[in-house]
Parts: C-alpha cells; structure tokens; sequence
C-alpha cells in the first residue's frame, strides 16, 4: 500500500472531527471505497480533473460533507430530516449526492446529469457500495418531476438557470442548496421574481485555502407553481 493510501483514513477521520460530523466506520470506509472507485473510473474515462488522491479527498470528499451539517439543520426544521428526497442537478460524478447518499441512508438521494458516462459511474457506485437510497438518472433536469424536499447544485450553473430549469421538481415548501465559491452577489440579484435567496452561509473545508459559501434559496409567498 502506498503511504499516501495508509494516510487517507486518518485525513478523512481529521476532515470529520474539523468539520464536527461523526460517521460510523462503515460510513467512512464507503467514502474511501467511493474515492477509490473514482479513481479507478478516472483513469479510463474522465470524470473530473483531479487525479491527485489527497486533493480528491479535500477537493471532493470534504467539499461535500461541508454541507452535511447546514443540510440536516434546514431539513430539521422542516420536519422531513428523517425521509428526505434530494435531488442533486449537474452531479457529475455524484458530488455531493454519492457523498450525502453514504452519510445519511435515512434520504432517498437522486443524482441527475446530462452525461451518461457520469451517470453510469454513479449507477454503479451504487451498487458498488451497497447504496439502495441512491438512483442515478440520465436526463437533463428540465425532464425531472418531484417532488423533492431539497434540490441541489455544486458550481452547476447561474442561479436563475439552477432555479428556473428545476422549478418542476421542487416541492411546494422544498428549498434549493446551491454550493458556491464567492458569495454570487450579481446571480442574486439575477434571480427571477418568483424566487428569493433567503439566507448565504460560509462554509470552511478542512485543508482548503479557498472561498466556499451555500446560498439557499426557496420560492417567493406567491408563487404557486406545483
């Protein structure tokens, strides 16, 4: 074994505890064997850019669980922390929806991308890692119905097209996660009458010298569209 290898469990258990989450060993190991099945996919066909496996655990892994906290305190208040539908857009190689997938096997997590190599990859990391609360779908997001409590997006796309292409598959009281570097003061600005940012949180990931903030948003008092 590589010493970069032997040293990632312990880099995963340090990205945990600096991000105040507690998962079961059989959790993180399915992290590990989720990173090590993108990398396996990444050398046959390209997945994402990265191909350093400390970067890919900071990068991907730890980006990800950064939302995990945020996520599970917004769906506490609804009431639906227990049995939530999320919807990750654009999830590429399921980033964040594998990753949350593994986190919480309470939510019924679906990843939708318009790359079938992307998706097939996350069909079989599914099955890979004994996942039955994920689903990989192979379509654009404007094809998707709901309803889902959450539907998120990382670096996907403005948000008003994030908002307006997966306005149908929202649920009447759902919100929407976007994951963000820089706080997207002009894409909120941008954002359609029908739909309000209600509160921007910044994130910190553990190893990371970089900017990262979620912006939740959700569909204004007026706007009855199903």
């Amino acid at each position: 074994m590589k010493a970069s290898e032997a040293q990632r469990p312990g880099a995963l258990a340090a990205g945990l505890h600096a991000l105040g989450l507690t998962l079961d060993e059989a959790a993180q190991r399915r992290l590990l064997d989720y990173l090590a099945l993108l990398q396996r996919w990444n050398a046959a066909i390209n997945l994402t850019a990265l191909r350093d496996p400390a970067q890919m655990l900071t990068r991907h892994l730890l980006d990800s669980l950064a939302v995990l906290r945020p996520l599970r305190r917004e769906l506490a208040a609804r009431g639906c922390e227990s049995a939530a539908r999320i919807l990750d857009v654009g999830s590429g190689a399921g980033l964040p929806g594998v990753v949350l997938a593994i986190a919480e096997p309470r939510w019924q997590v679906v990843c939708v991308d318009a790359a079938a190599k992307k998706t097939a990859f996350v069909t079989q990391a599914a099955a890979t890692l004994a996942l039955p609360n994920l689903r990989a779908v192979h379509a654009r997001v404007q094809e998707l119905d709901g309803p889902f409590d959450v539907v998120t997006a990382r670096a996907f796309a403005t948000l008003a097209d994030f908002v307006t292409w997966s306005r149908p598959a929202l649920a009447p009281e759902g919100v929407w996660m976007a994951m963000k570097g820089r706080v997207p003061h002009d894409e909120i600005a941008a954002l359609p009458s029908w739909a309000e940012a209600f509160h921007v949180e910044p994130l910190t990931v553990p190893g990371l010298n970089a900017e990262r903030c979620l912006v939740w948003l959700r569909r204004r008092g007026d706007d009855k569209t199903p």
